[in-house]
């Protein structure tokens, strides 16, 4: 028999029943929607969180001083790290590309009569924007001159700008911080909020020298933390590798004892983060899976209804010279066709779904906003897989159908 004709035929079969075979394959809708909807905003949310991490820096790894111990009690971090650890890390380590201290510090900003205490200050180094991957929207970034000499100049972000200067020209402006003026030379490219709403832009960055020895009064080297940024995405094991040995060599640790400084990359996050939301989408399509193996065993139930409502239009058939294999492949067809219809709407009920569901979160957070991704190839896993339901669970009433007695089936009333 004609493959075109038996789909013909199962069509007009299943148009006889028209509510029957819708729900029949609500089971199957709510089962692909729902597998389609939370592939995609699992996606969603790992493609959040690589945006995050890259507008964190580019391959950047976060070396923090170590914590000593007393009496098997954690104290505070000890001051270990200096700016002339990250200098070494520059020179010696040939998979770093760039690195820079960073030195905390706060202190309400004046200018004119406005004011406005940012959010986040820090002293920084001269390659602090080569590690942070971010770009200057005017001005210049201070350099090794500022650096060495304290200068009492700095760069703001772009809510600073608001706060402060409203609609004048930042550029060349000077601000004062703890009574100390700082000449504005430069603003930072805007970068919004960050996933957990922290808003990225009200940073003051002032050369780390400056900070020690004007606002903080220091005569000391030690540094908050060292950022440093591995040269490519391959080489941040080897850059991490090297770093330790070299801290470990400069701070004189020999083998057993413990480092004074501890190593946290961006990788090791966006690992951490690709396995909690990974894991999160599996469940949630797994518990989703369920409902679509409840829609299969209601395609079986409603396809052996069929069977016994047709028997004698199967003794019939078979009378006038069609086979159990003719039988068999009508059922077959039959299931098939309910599922992949299911299947298709399904896929579009989960595309919208996931829509919704992101302009929803969306909606609710003050972050960074989450992408709408449609993920294509999981609607083809979907309906493959739909597919694959119909013809699981609708074999056996195929078969059943196609096993009938053709005498019986004609007694059949």
């Amino acid at each position: 028999m004609n493959l075109l004709l038996v789909i013909g035929v199962a069509f007009r079969a299943l148009g006889k029943n028209k509510m029957r075979a819708g729900l029949t394959v609500l089971g199957v809708v709510i089962g692909i929607a729902a597998v389609t909807t939370m592939v995609s905003i699992g996606q969603s949310a790992g493609e959040l969180v690589q945006g995050q991490i890259q507008g964190f820096g580019t391959n950047v790894m976060v070396i923090f001083p170590g914590s000593t111990q007393s009496g098997g009690v954690r104290e505070a971090p000890v001051t270990t790290l200096t700016s002339h650890d990250c200098e070494a890390m520059v020179k010696e380590c040939s998979a770093i590309l760039a690195a820079t201290p960073l030195v905390g510090a706060a202190g309400q900003m004046i200018y004119g009569n406005s004011n406005w205490k940012a959010k986040d200050m820090f002293g920084v180094g001269e390659e602090y924007l080569t590690v942070r991957n971010w770009e200057l929207t005017s001005g210049a970034f201070f350099g090794q001159r500022e650096v060495a000499s304290a200068a009492k100049v700095c760069v703001i972000g772009q809510t600073v700008v608001a706060k402060l200067f409203q609609t004048t020209n930042p550029l060349g402006e000077s601000i004062r911080i703890k009574n100390v003026p700082f000449r504005v030379i430069g603003v930072l490219e805007k970068k919004g909020a960050d996933m957990f709403g922290n808003d990225q832009d009200d940073i003051v960055l002032i050369p780390f020298s400056t900070v020690k020895k004007r606002l903080q009064g220091s005569t000391f080297d030690n540094v908050n933390a060292i950022m440093a940024s591995a040269r490519t995405f391959p080489q941040m094991g080897e850059a991490e590798i090297q770093v330790r040995q070299l801290l470990l060599q400069r701070h004189r640790i020999h083998e057993g004892e413990p480092p004074d400084f501890r190593i946290q990359s961006t990788t090791e996050i966006a690992n951490i983060m690709g396995i909690v939301t990974g894991t999160m989408t599996l469940m949630l399509s797994a518990i989703a899976g369920i409902s679509l193996l409840v829609g299969g065993v209601g395609i079986m139930n409603i396809m052996l209804v069929s069977v016994t409502e047709r028997t004698r239009e199967i003794g019939i058939r078979m009378a006038v010279g069609a086979r159990s294999k003719d039988i068999l492949r009508q059922f077959l067809v039959e299931a098939i066709l309910l599922s992949a219809i299911g299947g298709v709407v399904g896929v579009g009920l989960g595309f919208l779904s996931a829509a919704g569901l992101t302009a929803l979160i969306n909606s609710f957070t003050s972050g960074a906003k989450w992408p709408l991704v449609i993920s294509v190839p999981a609607a083809i896993v979907a309906l493959v897989f739909a597919g694959a339901v119909g013809m699981f669970f609708g074999y056996y009433p195929a078969r059943r159908a196609s096993k009938l007695d053709p005498i019986e089936a004609l007694r059949y009333e």
